[in-house]
């Protein structure tokens, strides 16, 4: 799925126009220095957070939806320490 599918691209600070969403994030970037944000498992980049944001529920969650093995990767609600305290009880120190 495209977010972004218009033709034209106009940049929120001067109005300028682009072709492409890319030559949108690089004229933010050299122009208006303005920091690009960067999807954590693609590497897509976005000028605002809530684009992001909406990338990562639209693309990177239905991925882990349709994960035929999803329910090992849920997080535990123990802590690191606990899930090792739970794992060592079982050892001695006699060995």
């Amino acid at each position: 799925m495209n977010l972004f599918h218009h033709d034209k691209f106009k940049c929120e600070f001067d109005n300028e126009k682009f072709h492409t969403y890319e030559e949108l994030i690089n004229h933010t970037r050299h122009v208006h220095h303005h920091p690009i944000l960067k999807c954590e498992h693609c590497g897509k980049e976005f000028i605002h957070e809530k684009d992001r944001l909406h990338h990562v529920r639209e693309e990177h969650e239905k991925e882990y939806d349709r994960r035929e093995h999803k329910d090992i990767y849920k997080r535990s609600s123990k802590t690191p320490q606990q899930q090792v305290n739970e794992s060592t009880k079982q050892f001695s120190d006699n060995f």
